[in-house]
């Protein structure tokens, strides 16, 4: 019934409130489980009260992508499945009391990957620190670069990469989270881009994926 979850690494049977009481880690081997945007936004803002920042933002089918499904209606899904119009939320809100913009990825949609919209909003995010002189922090949670969006998804790469360089020689403080999994394009941008890098146990970061090894070389 979804009351009981077992551990990844240790196979610790664990009571979903128990679990949930412990910050979503394993009593036993402090396993760190992949949660929504909404449980860290949780987690980590005073109060849960906050100002989400470019929350109307959402991807179109700009390559008219159909194979093996159709793009625009995976975005539909995606929405309908999370609730949320993009795989970040981006917001400013406060941590013990400081006020920060956090950004935070949701690896539920669409593998949290990397589209046009996730590098506007991550864009946006930077500049309103850099304009409000707050600190940065994203917390990264992602299967890489969205392929349904070809060249326009890479170019986000780019972007992202040279907007954060401004900010640090400004003097901006940028902080990352990185959760399980960060692959691919993600890991090659944001996430090794931190004034302080964090890493939950155990997460997968990696560029290429398990899968996509296998896919590639057979093994």
């Amino acid at each position: 019934e979804g009351l009981w979850h077992n551990c990844p690494k240790c196979n610790a049977i664990i009571y979903r409130t128990v679990l949930k009481t412990n910050f979503f880690t394993c009593h036993e081997c402090l396993f760190h489980f992949r949660i929504t945007s909404d449980d860290y936004i949780t987690l980590l803002i005073d109060n849960n009260e906050y100002q989400e920042l470019d929350k109307d933002i959402i991807s179109c089918n700009p390559l008219d992508f159909k194979e093996p499904k159709d793009y625009t209606v995976q975005i539909h899904d995606a929405i309908r499945k999370t609730n949320k119009n993009a795989a970040i939320t981006t917001l400013i809100g406060k941590i013990n009391n400081i006020k920060i913009v956090l950004g935070v990825m949701d690896f539920h949609f669409i593998g949290g990957s990397m589209g046009s919209v996730v590098g506007e909003k991550i864009s946006k995010a930077i500049l309103k620190s850099e304009e409000e002189k707050l600190p940065l922090i994203i917390v990264t949670s992602s299967g890489g670069a969205r392929m349904q969006e070809g060249a326009y998804s890479l170019m986000q790469l780019a972007k992202i990469s040279s907007k954060l360089a401004r900010f640090s020689k400004k003097g901006g403080f940028f902080i990352v989270v990185i959760t399980d999994p960060t692959t691919g394009g993600i890991t090659a941008s944001i996430a090794m881009l931190g004034d302080i890098i964090l890493a939950e146990p155990n997460a997968l970061i990696c560029f290429a994926g398990p899968r996509v090894i296998k896919q590639t070389i057979g093994q």
